[in-house]
């Protein structure tokens, strides 16, 4: 039988037990914080729970660990559109090769464009690599279909410690008018707000 002194432990040690904080999840973007737009202001959707399907183009969820994807949506009155994913990894690790993947994603996506649809012509573009916590690469997409629309995506791929972020810009435009300085700004800022 414990005695009282034990049991006064016991009983203590369960009081005095609280639980571990949970980490603050990663700060998004502004909406002042993206390439300024010469004739319209964006606007900020809530931050949402889920994979944004903005990013379905080119970057996909297949074949990655079943992580929780947050993101935000921004919009302009006319043509332009945004949107940032966050995801928060295990590790360091496995966020450098889930940002890594991701960056591959982009990297291919003109040539899977092209592939599945024959009356799409694609072009990439990498615009190098930025040096902010562990890292962000930036990439261009401009899609060019048989009747004569014209988009234009940037798409930069982020990480600090064990959290990725994606940042995609787009508008119905080519190479020469995407605002590429800008959005390299505005890449930068993401990464370092997440904490």
């Amino acid at each position: 039988m414990p005695s009282p002194a034990s049991s006064s432990r016991k009983a203590g040690s369960a009081v005095t037990r609280t639980a571990l904080p949970k980490a603050a999840a990663p700060k998004f973007l502004s909406a002042s914080q993206l390439p300024p737009h010469p004739t319209s202001s964006w606007t900020a959707v809530r931050v949402t729970e889920e994979f944004p399907e903005a990013l379905g183009l080119c970057v996909r969820t297949e074949g990655v660990l079943d992580y929780d994807y947050r993101h935000r949506e921004f919009r302009t009155d006319l043509d332009a559109s945004a949107v940032q994913l966050t995801v928060v990894t295990g590790t360091a690790a496995q966020a450098e090769a889930l940002a890594k993947h991701y960056d591959d994603l982009i990297r291919t996506c003109a040539d899977r464009i092209e592939e599945s649809s024959p009356d799409v012509d694609a072009e990439g573009r990498d615009y190098g690599t930025l040096p902010v916590e562990e890292g962000a690469h930036v990439r261009g997409l401009n899609t060019e279909t048989s009747g004569g629309a014209t988009d234009i995506a940037l798409l930069s791929v982020g990480r600090d410690d064990r959290t990725v972020t994606v940042v995609k810009w787009g508008e119905m435009c080519d190479f020469v008018n995407a605002p590429v300085t800008a959005f390299k700004k505005t890449t930068i800022t993401a990464v370092n707000k997440l904490y």
